[in-house]
């Protein structure tokens, strides 16, 4: 930045709301943003540059110049910034069209239009409708057409005067039925437009139109007793039944409106939008967005609404959305449902936008993985936990104990997906008194990382207690007393739902029951359990054999421990030759412990 005066610079925007453009050293436009203050939100870039993330200083590291251009409202704003991104496309901004070129159907601008499929829009050859994600509805509506209407499909040039010059014959589509010859003037042009106009409606999703004006037609023909006319317009009004019947309904007090979805991760953001007309969802897409910086959800999304409405020419006034706008639209109501018919269209468009999320991580998870199960379930665990790196290391704890005895803490460790059993531990707890399940975890969590932390040791990738927001909650406040929090990924198993919980998260995650990756987290959650049970038994029994010795006369605890430590089992203890008993106890003790064993009956 030493070539590149900032300070300067800021001093020549104006406290009001604008867009502004990065160039580089080349003179190329590198970033376009949009601000209700401009002089705020652009020093912010250089002022408050220790707060940013690695990507913006690398932004900001770019910038040698900077322009701007004053509007009246964020509205007008966000309109320049869209036009601006779509023109010099720059390199730290996401992109606000789909790679994919979905198709269109368009209606020409010409005499008698025809109605063709395509991927290049240009609005001065026609209107057009779409695009259509699902190609398949596309063209189950073009065969419908077929089935009510007689569309030319020729190229010719069929103006007043050609046709009255009689330069054009008909071809052999007029002769199998599938067009009605406006070449030659056998069909009025008045005619054909009125049944381009109901496709029109059509294609806009209002099918009432259409099918009143069959209706009408065959009670008229039925009336000359045109019974075979009025045939046509009957079975003309079956297939709109039919196509209707189809379509996903809504609901059908729901007129038109357009609903949007949006969730995301630190990388990428995933949208669905479905246009709603009449009550039937005409339109849908689901895509996804690379983030270049750290932007908003609120932001991404009211780019995407915009680029969205533009490119499906939608003109509803009300948007139903998951989160708030960053702006308010001109003309559109922004509709955050709680409850009620339009929550259920907006769950809808959710369960759309997170099916593709997983859909797409799982394809990934496939590449990544190359056949390779253990890494395949790593990298299933990575993405449903949403984590930034592999798990290959990771490590479980769980608390055992029996109305507050005998208590002791387990933790087992997996590496790469298994049971790396020799960096199992068990921790008896030392400053908790009593079953408190809390205050052991924050004690064991404290031992087990401090330790690592002296010997230098491996921190593990994740780390999973057993339970719920407590004991989550209380494993986060020791390693934020450790200086770790936030560098280690951790969360809570609750056993009842097997509900996952995120730190400074009340909405736990529900990972589908026949994922992989909560079969691990399981495996993981019980193999802690078990091994944390086995050594509770243990110390519950050696507690007892000590307890049953302490009854010897002349024998204290202290005694009773050295003799189990030194022996094992109480069986070899009744076992053991006067002379070992003397060398660990003396000879007085011995003999007095021998006599005794000898008249008591060994367990």
């Amino acid at each position: 930045m030493s070539d590149f005066d900032y300070k300067a610079e800021l001093a020549k925007v104006p406290e009001e709301p604008g867009v502004y453009r990065y160039f580089d050293s080349e003179g190329t436009v590198i970033y376009v943003g949009k601000a209700k203050n401009l002089k705020n939100r652009v020093s912010s870039y250089f002022v408050k540059s220790n707060q940013h993330d690695r990507k913006t200083k690398r932004l900001v590291s770019q910038i040698r110049k900077i322009e701007f251009t004053i509007v009246n409202t964020e509205f007008d704003a966000l309109l320049l910034e869209n036009n601006l991104i779509k023109k010099y496309q720059p390199k730290f901004n996401i992109l606000l069209r789909d790679d994919k070129m979905y198709p269109f159907i368009c209606i020409t601008n010409e005499p008698f239009p025809k109605v063709i499929t395509t991927r290049r829009v240009d609005r001065k050859l026609g209107t057009f409708f779409g695009p259509f994600a699902n190609q398949k509805a596309m063209y189950a509506i073009l065969e419908m057409f077929g089935q009510l209407y007689k569309f030319r499909t020729c190229s010719l040039n069929l103006t007043p005067s050609n046709i009255n010059n009689r330069k054009f014959k008909v071809c052999l589509e007029y002769h199998i039925g599938n067009c009605k010859g406006p070449c030659e003037g056998l069909q009025k042009e008045e005619e054909y437009i009125a049944e381009i106009d109901q496709a029109k409606h059509i294609l806009k999703g209002n099918l009432s139109l259409p099918k009143g004006y069959f209706e009408e037609m065959m009670l008229a023909a039925a009336s000359k007793l045109a019974f075979e006319e009025a045939q046509e317009f009957k079975e003309k009004l079956l297939v709109l039944d039919k196509f209707q019947s189809k379509s996903t309904v809504v609901n059908p007090n729901i007129k038109d409106v357009d609903v949007f979805s949006i969730v995301s991760d630190e990388q990428t953001a995933f949208l669905n939008f479905m246009k709603i007309t009449n009550g039937f969802i005409t339109q849908t897409q689901t895509w996804d967005v690379k983030k270049k910086l750290d932007e908003l959800d609120e932001d991404i999304l009211t780019m995407m609404v915009w680029e969205m409405r533009d490119k499906y020419q939608s003109e509803a006034k009300e948007v139903i959305t998951n989160i708030p706008l960053a702006i308010e639209l001109k003309g559109v109501e922004n509709t955050l449902p709680q409850i009620g018919d339009k929550r259920k269209i907006l769950d809808m468009s959710l369960k759309n936008v997170l099916y593709f999320r997983k859909e797409k991580a799982d394809r990934q998870v496939a590449e990544e993985s190359g056949g390779d199960r253990k890494m395949r379930v790593l990298l299933t665990l990575k993405n449903d936990l949403q984590l930034k790196t592999l798990p290959r290391h990771i490590e479980c704890f769980d608390n055992s104990n029996i109305q507050g005895t005998n208590p002791v803490s387990a933790m087992v460790c997996f590496k790469d997906g298994i049971p790396s059993k020799k960096d199992y531990r068990h921790f008896t707890p030392k400053t908790v008194i009593g079953p408190n399940d809390f205050a052991t975890m924050y004690e064991v969590i404290t031992r087990r990382y401090s330790r690592l932390l002296e010997e230098e040791a491996d921190l593990p990738d994740l780390i999973i207690v057993d339970g719920g927001k407590g004991q989550l909650s209380a494993s986060c406040d020791a390693l934020k007393a450790l200086n770790l929090y936030g560098k280690v990924p951790i969360i809570g198993i609750a056993k009842r739902l097997e509900e996952i919980y995120f730190p400074e998260d009340s909405i736990p995650l529900y990972i589908d029951k026949k994922s992989e990756s909560l079969k691990l987290i399981q495996r993981l959650r019980d193999e802690a359990h078990r091994f944390g049970i086995t050594k509770h038994r243990d110390k519950r029994s050696k507690n007892f054999i000590i307890s049953q010795l302490e009854n010897i006369e002349g024998i204290g605890k202290i005694t009773a421990t050295k003799l189990l430590k030194h022996f094992g089992t109480v069986s070899k203890i009744y076992e053991a030759p006067l002379e070992e008993l003397e060398t660990l106890l003396g000879k007085a003790k011995a003999k007095s412990l021998k006599e005794q064993l000898n008249i008591i009956n060994p367990v």
